[in-house]
């Protein structure tokens, strides 16, 4: 339906006749002279029209102008969240990248018999909590481990001898983790870079192969302690092993 010649009323010029229109104007003509106006929205302010027809049409076109209005609000909203999610992570990453890299800035866990598979299963790492002084039962943070840090998971069977703990696997940190500011005790596992070995592979990668105590380079041993700083050297050799021994 077209909307050329419709009567119209305007509430400070009174009655006219529709002229012309697009997408975004509509011209009146009144009798003190012809009118430009934004269309549709006159009609939802100061003009009716006088056809009911009419009406329908441009009721139907202002309120699917409002529905893009509300999309484009919606999608607005959504950018703004993601900026400031993008924000909230480069933040997150400035002191990381600002500070200077620790040659010890890798962590390797204890885990218990069958640990693994909850790690793998959901994607993090308890670090444990503090045993003593005023922070007793809080849990630990490892302030060194960022989201470039690797979490090396290995174990030792109960009765097997310390030389024999075995490499189960290895995970990066999430991108964005902070360990400084790390509150809930868990390490996020990267949803991508991960990597776990089977029995087999992981007979083949023995921790002490990698591990070197420099006090005391022949002594191995680990008596107590959930996790311990890793060299950053010796975990790219372990990374390139556990590549190579996969392909």
């Amino acid at each position: 339906m077209y909307l050329v010649d419709k009567e119209v009323i305007h509430e400070t010029f009174g009655k006219g006749s529709v002229v012309n229109y697009n997408d975004n104007y509509i011209k009146i003509d009144f009798e003190s002279g012809a009118k430009k106006f934004v269309f549709p929205d006159v009609f939802g302010k100061y003009m009716t029209l006088v056809d009911q027809e009419a009406v329908n049409l441009v009721n139907m076109k202002i309120q699917k102008r409002e529905e893009e209005k509300k999309k484009e609000e919606l999608k607005l909203i959504k950018e703004k969240a993601l900026e400031r999610e993008r924000q909230h992570i480069l933040e997150q990453k400035k002191p990381m990248q600002s500070r200077k890299i620790h040659p010890k800035q890798q962590a390797v866990f204890w885990c218990e018999t069958g640990e693994e598979d909850k790690i793998f299963t959901e994607g993090r790492i308890f670090i444990g909590k503090v045993k003593s002084g005023e922070n007793k039962g809080q849990p630990k943070r490892l302030a060194r481990i960022t989201w470039k840090s690797g979490c090396l998971l290995t174990r030792r069977e109960p009765g097997m001898p310390e030389k024999d703990r075995r490499i189960l696997g290895v995970f990066m940190a999430e991108e964005g983790f902070n360990g400084q500011t790390c509150k809930d005790g868990y390490i996020p596992a990267h949803p991508e870079y991960r990597l776990r070995l089977s029995e087999q592979e992981s007979d083949k990668m023995l921790f002490w192969n990698y591990y070197i105590n420099k006090n005391f380079p022949t002594r191995m041993t680990w008596n107590s302690g959930r996790q311990r700083y890793f060299n950053n050297i010796w975990m790219a050799q372990i990374l390139q092993d556990i590549v190579s021994l996969k392909s």
